[in-house]
């Protein structure tokens, strides 16, 4: 039982990225896109490149080529940090925020789908068992490995 648990816990947010991926196609996002882009509406723009990649989960260099795109869409701008020349804080534009409006539609419209038949209390239980879930993971993290 406990590794199909394990395994469902892996699976649901690849279904959950794969619709949104899918409906989010004919808007021309790939994952990367609309993740940074959607991460920067909802956590604060003005982020250091190299936090935003660790944040969302991918690599320096895929990052990189992720906003060269979304710049050269209009959609985000780089600027260098007073303290630290060298560090690229990311901005959107006035030009993201259709699109935006429009990701956080699709965004909200799967989540309602997802949880469809799942009342607000299985929810709220849910949602404190993956916190908990979370935070043992955490710690098993933070501990040296023991070899």
């Amino acid at each position: 039982m406990h590794e199909s648990l394990c395994l469902k816990l892996s699976r649901v947010p690849r279904v959950w990225r794969a619709i949104i991926d899918q409906r989010l196609a004919p808007l021309g996002m790939t994952q990367t896109r609309w993740v940074t882009l959607y991460h920067l509406r909802r956590h604060g723009d003005g982020q250091a490149q190299c936090d935003l990649a660790r944040t969302i989960g991918v690599e320096a260099p895929s990052l990189v080529r992720t906003l060269d795109q979304l710049s050269q869409q209009g959609l985000i701008e780089r600027r260098s940090c007073d303290e630290d020349r060298r560090t690229k804080l990311v901005y959107l534009t006035e030009q993201a925020t259709p699109l935006l409006e429009r990701i956080e539609v699709v965004v909200n419209e799967a989540r309602t789908a997802m949880l469809r038949d799942i009342t607000d209390e299985e929810q709220t239980q849910l949602e404190a068992l993956l916190d908990r879930i979370e935070q043992n993971g955490q710690q098993l993290l933070s501990r040296p490995c023991d070899t």
